[in-house]
């Protein structure tokens, strides 16, 4: 399910956050945006969403203090690269392996 909100709720740099399966949009989402929330919500989904929570803000919070910049953090976390690596791939979400973020 997918809520659109006004977009100075979370910042300039988001265009929408996936919480337990409910995407957030600020906008409508394009196939490829959709898939990337997509993604994360069977990131969250195969570690029953709170465990995936805080080990992706733990992981964010070291690489904050590793990198000193919260954007380069972000890109940073694994379940993020999955995400960006295969957004664009449409068909992937029915391929894709469990716990292919390590």
């Amino acid at each position: 399910m997918v809520i659109k909100l006004h977009k100075k709720l979370l910042g300039k740099n988001f265009y929408a956050i996936n919480l337990f399966g409910l995407i957030i949009a600020f906008d409508d989402l394009s196939e490829e945006e959709l898939n990337h929330e997509l993604i994360h919500t069977a990131q969250a989904r195969e570690l029953f969403y709170i465990p995936f929570y805080i080990w992706y803000i733990l992981e964010w919070v070291v690489l904050v203090i590793r990198y000193k910049d919260k954007m380069k953090a972000y890109y940073k976390i694994r379940f993020e690269k999955e995400a960006y690596l295969h957004q664009n791939d449409l068909e992937y979400l029915k391929k894709r392996k469990h716990y292919h973020y390590r």
